[in-house]
């Protein structure tokens, strides 16, 4: 049902500098993969193929990594090596993979309006691969999330609970709740101090949005630092209609901090070094 998923990738990734002031974050690799290729992976699994990204300046490595590499491919053609490209070919044959640029960094908002070219008029997942999640026990987050819409047929963002010292780095909801894991929207703030947030449900990098968003994006005026936020625009969504918010199953990695990319490549490692023990067992 939901064919799209859109990649906002144009930020400068700063806290990763100056490894980043070449090399996309989306492209810091997790062990043997990019970030880019766990958030593919998570769509494609979902049921959408047509990958949609929003990027900048600087950013080619990110259309590269999604093409073919002859010179690479000739040279381990046939080795023992071919086969570390499996992945990526698999992916390759599986989806389509569209780019635009986004010539001002104006908010996450504006990045998912910048995509309205290439996201037809119908639902789609927005996916920011610096929150890599996992769930090792079923389906992934935007999996679970397909579910919830073609319940509901709304906008939908994935929330977690944090420590209240903690809801400054993020957006945070507020509202009803359906379920044990779905909250029906009424109040949505960007980066809230503590003291003013209306819970610790905060919004993490997962959305499926209706495509009315793009309309209500283009009016809703910019905020703090000239940015358009898409709290806003989806506060307005919720007020005028419906806007669930939805307690994902897994675990989520901050990979846009240090210290998130790390645990994660520890996890990660770890969970590869244990298969491998057992595979030898």
């Amino acid at each position: 049902m939901i064919k799209t998923c859109l990649f906002p990738a144009a930020g400068y990734g700063t806290r990763f500098l100056p490894a980043t002031k070449s090399l996309p974050k989306e492209m810091l690799p997790i062990l043997t993969k990019p970030l880019i290729h766990y958030g593919v992976d998570e769509a494609l699994e979902a049921g959408m193929d047509n990958m949609a990204f929003v990027t900048g300046r600087g950013k080619r490595a990110l259309e590269d990594y999604f093409d073919r590499s002859y010179e690479l491919e000739d040279q381990i053609k046939g080795t023992s090596k071919e086969y570390l490209l499996d992945d990526i070919r698999n992916l390759m044959s599986s989806c389509q993979f569209s780019f635009t640029r986004q010539e001002d960094m104006k908010g996450l908002g504006h990045a998912i309006f910048t995509g309205k070219t290439l996201v037809r008029d119908e639902p789609f997942g927005v996916v920011l691969a610096d929150d890599l999640c996992i769930n090792t026990a079923g389906e992934g987050v935007l999996a679970q999330m397909v579910k919830v819409y073609e319940k509901y047929r709304c906008s939908i963002v994935a929330v977690m609970e944090v420590e209240k010292e903690d809801v400054s780095k993020y957006g945070v909801i507020a509202g009803k709740s359906i379920s044990d894991d779905l909250i029906m929207v009424s109040d949505m703030v960007e980066k809230p101090a503590p003291k003013d947030a209306p819970s610790n449900l905060a919004i993490i990098g997962r959305y499926i949005l209706t495509p009315d968003i793009f309309d209500i994006i283009e009016r809703t005026p910019a905020g703090k630092n000239g940015e358009i936020q898409i709290t806003d625009a989806l506060l307005e969504q919720a007020k005028n209609g419906v806007v669930m918010a939805y307690k994902f199953k897994g675990k989520r990695f901050d990979c846009g901090s240090v210290e998130g990319y790390v645990e994660a490549t520890k996890y990660f490692y770890e969970k590869e070094f244990a298969k491998k023990k057992n595979d030898k067992k």
